[in-house]
């Protein structure tokens, strides 16, 4: 049994502080290959994940706050913004994002942490699930890319 603890909560969010990229995954799953997948993500603001979407039928995306505040922005297929959501305890505290939807998250609080669920196994993602329009993750003009998400949120 798993139990998540506020200092599990800590020591995790203090691992994503201090990690290159800003963030940190806690499997709770026990493989890649299992067919869920349930795991925290902890992200701190600065961390950029490229906008994507899931093109498996089976791999809807659940995602719950724990704490802190988490913006979820989805998009069309040109990379238009759709829509805004701001996950933040006692509040809007959980998204389900169909398989197909271009989406991303940002951090907009230190110590932000979510719970996410969807179908395994784990594949990277292919060619048609980046977002075409959105720098990938280390690229040079990552930073401002994520920055003009941020603003979304203001």
């Amino acid at each position: 049994m798993n139990v998540i603890t506020r200092e599990l909560l800590d020591q995790f969010t203090t691992q994503a502080r201090e990690g290159t990229r800003l963030r940190k995954n806690l499997n709770l799953h026990p493989t890649d290959a299992f067919c869920c997948h349930r795991l925290l993500n902890a992200m701190e603001p600065g961390s950029y994940i490229q906008p994507h979407r899931h093109l498996d039928p089976n791999k809807d995306e659940s995602m719950v706050i724990m704490r802190g505040r988490l913006g979820i922005v989805s998009f069309d297929e040109e990379g238009a913004v759709t829509g805004t959501h701001i996950l933040q305890a006692g509040n809007a505290v959980a998204v389900d994002i169909p398989h197909g939807e271009f989406h991303t998250v940002v951090s907009l609080e230190p110590g932000t942490v979510f719970f996410e669920a969807k179908a395994g196994p784990y594949l990277p993602l292919a060619g048609g699930e980046k977002a075409p329009w959105a720098p990938a993750e280390g690229e040079e003009n990552a930073g401002g890319y994520l920055a003009s998400l941020v603003v979304l949120f203001r």
